[in-house]
């Protein structure tokens, strides 16, 4: 198929990269399929995911993936003891005055993309195959399969170089040849797996949606669009008769790719691998694309595991065929491969903090926006949001409460081993247990006279639901739990570390944060004590401020502040707990047009609907 980016002679390259890196698991997603090539290839070991945002190559991509071989037609060679492509390619058809294709990119209307003969045949063909399927005649692999070949066909008799952007001014060879339907080439499998599904979509909002083992990314690579370099085959699988404008006959109404827009790619891409909830991702892409080859590598590895991203190069020599002309310019070009592993773990905070947010982040993550320079956790807490974000620039943890704070800065700046090996030591020392509580209760005396940042970490273990609470003399006095030192938390100590390396720490409220000293890609994330409900932090009886009416009512005040600087914001809330609304939070979000996104139950005793609220949309931002 002619076809821009069409990855068939690049299968073997791919084989190479899978076979290398011992690339494995269940389900494969291809969210920018064109042609399809590379999912009918994998169809035969993968559970496979297409998508395109085209809407003829979702067709194409249907037909191959959906199919095992080439579709039997089984109803239709019953009713007419023929194959749809013979009864199709012996009938006659004439032009219609209803013809779309005829009278708008044939001679009839202006154009010279096809012959009025090959114009009147593609809508007659194409109705045909319509009729067929709302008779049920076809059923929906047969139809998306007759329709990928009248792509297919189409492709062969069109008056241009290969895409629509222009059509010549003279009938070239190909032309003037009459069509003929011919079958789509598809890779046959023995089997494929009742799963293959295929979306039209737009890749970046899918991927909120799906998740498997392996995505296999083949954007677009230049500024040129496809919408605009193959609207005439969007149009003829649509139907659709659309509004057209200039010589060429583009659709008015038509959607323009991210991926290719100078400004917009590194945006889209760092959306894309923040987003993917997959194990391994495999980028095609060029050494003389529309982002220098390093700066994606760079960006790849914020998401990597351990920051390791593979690239893999074949140079345009290896990757032509002999039949293809080679170009001196295109001596340097060279076809790249990027593979790398998706850092997907959600690294949960050793500090058993009530309210955070480990549970939900995965959903939360969903709602950023597309790209995020400086990350601020305004109200950091025990730093399960922040550590697990992704900035380009860097992150941000802020914290007002002095015990958390030097709990969190200890976890983050001495070596996890080294900290267990400490907290180990404290335990042995002081013979602490489960339930024991008068070497709890002689460590915390211990605390209360020389309080560190380690004894304080070691109390919180042990002590009631891992409560830190202190009384008005600023003595710690929560009384001993049913707690120990386990393996999972051990864990927890040696893996904690900020996805953004070097986290920045200030110990302020939010209310003394120089907002305007950020630039304008920040993105403010706000954790507040919940107004709906109470814990150990907000209820003002155990040593801290509380969280009444006035304090919610200021943290509002901030953020439409930020909203009319320009900042983006999300917001962690209820709007709803124990047969109570928070009546001001929904009405004020409503006032402003903002946001309000459902992240799921948190809490055990009792669980709580957690909303975000933010002031952009993560698609459109």
């Amino acid at each position: 198929m002619r076809y821009l980016g069409n990855k068939t002679k690049l299968l073997p390259f791919i084989d190479h990269v899978f076979d290398k890196y011992k690339i494995q698991g269940k389900i494969f997603f291809d969210p920018f399929a064109g042609t399809a090539a590379v999912a009918d290839h994998m169809k035969s070991r993968f559970t496979v995911i297409a998508n395109d945002y085209m809407h003829f190559s979702a067709r194409i991509a249907e037909a191959k993936v959906l199919n095992r071989k080439e579709p039997n037609f089984e109803k239709f060679r019953e009713l007419y003891n023929e194959s749809p492509f013979d009864w199709l390619n012996n009938k006659k058809y004439e032009p219609s005055k209803n013809g779309f294709i005829y009278n708008t990119y044939s001679p009839a209307g202006g154009r010279m993309y096809f012959t009025e003969s090959n114009a009147a045949i593609i809508d007659g063909i194409r109705l045909d195959i319509e009729r067929l399927y709302k008779n049920r005649i076809l059923n929906a692999t047969e139809y998306a399969y007759l329709l990928a070949s009248l792509v297919e066909s189409v492709l062969r008799v069109s008056n241009t170089a290969g895409t629509y952007q222009a059509y010549f001014k003279f009938w070239e060879t190909r032309a003037i040849k009459s069509l003929t339907l011919v079958p789509l080439e598809i890779e046959e499998s023995a089997s494929i797996d009742k799963g293959n599904r295929v979306y039209c979509q737009d890749a970046n909002q899918l991927i909120r949606e799906v998740s498997g083992d392996i995505a296999y990314l083949d954007p677009p690579y230049t500024t040129t669009q496809y919408a605009n370099m193959y609207h005439v085959l969007e149009t003829i699988v649509k139907y659709d008769q659309p509004t057209v404008f200039g010589k060429t006959g583009r659709r008015q109404n038509r959607v323009l790719s991210g991926y290719s827009n100078k400004h917009n790619a590194i945006y889209e891409f760092e959306d894309l691998f923040r987003q993917l909830d997959f194990d391994h991702i495999i980028v095609s892409y060029s050494n003389q694309s529309i982002i220098p080859l390093q700066e994606l590598v760079t960006l790849a590895s914020r998401f990597a595991v351990n920051g390791t991203v593979h690239l893999e190069q074949l140079s345009y020599r290896e990757y032509a065929s002999n039949n293809v002309s080679y170009k001196g310019e295109n001596e340097g070009l060279k076809e790249a491969i990027l593979y790398f592993r998706k850092d997907r773990k959600i690294r949960k905070s050793p500090l058993n903090y009530s309210g955070s947010k480990d549970g939900v982040m995965g959903s939360l993550t969903k709602y950023m926006p597309k790209h995020i320079g400086t990350f601020v956790d305004a109200m950091g807490g025990a730093f399960n949001v922040g550590a697990n974000v992704v900035a380009t620039k860097k992150v941000v943890y802020n914290e007002n409460n002095p015990y958390i704070y030097s709990i969190i800065k200890m976890l983050l700046q001495e070596p996890g081993d080294s900290i267990v090996n400490q907290v180990q030591l404290v335990i042995r020392s002081h013979h602490m247990r489960k339930k024991g509580r008068e070497a709890y209760t002689s460590l915390r005396d211990e605390y209360n006279n020389s309080p560190t940042p380690l004894l304080l970490f070691v109390l919180h273990i042990f002590s009631f639901q891992n409560i830190i609470r202190f009384n008005s003399a600023g003595q710690m006095n929560t009384p001993v739990g049913n707690n120990e030192f386990s393996r999972g938390l051990k864990t927890r100590i040696l893996q904690f570390r900020s996805k953004t390396p070097n986290p920045e720490l200030l110990l302020s409220s939010y209310q003394d944060l120089k907002y305007t000293d950020y630039p304008a890609d920040t993105l403010f994330y706000f954790d507040p004590p919940y107004y709906l409900s109470t814990a150990e932090y907000n209820d003002g009886k155990r040593g801290f401020t509380g969280w009444n009416t006035d304090s919610e009512i200021e943290l509002l005040s901030t953020l439409l502040q930020l909203d009319q600087l320009g900042y983006k914001f999300m917001l962690s809330n209820i709007l709803e707990h124990k047969g109570r609304t928070h009546h001001i939070l929904k009405d004020w979000a409503k006032e402003h047009h903002f946001h309000i996104y459902a992240l799921g139950l948190t809490g055990i005793k009792y669980p709580r609907a957690e909303v975000l609220i933010t002031n952009f949309d993560p698609l459109s931002d």
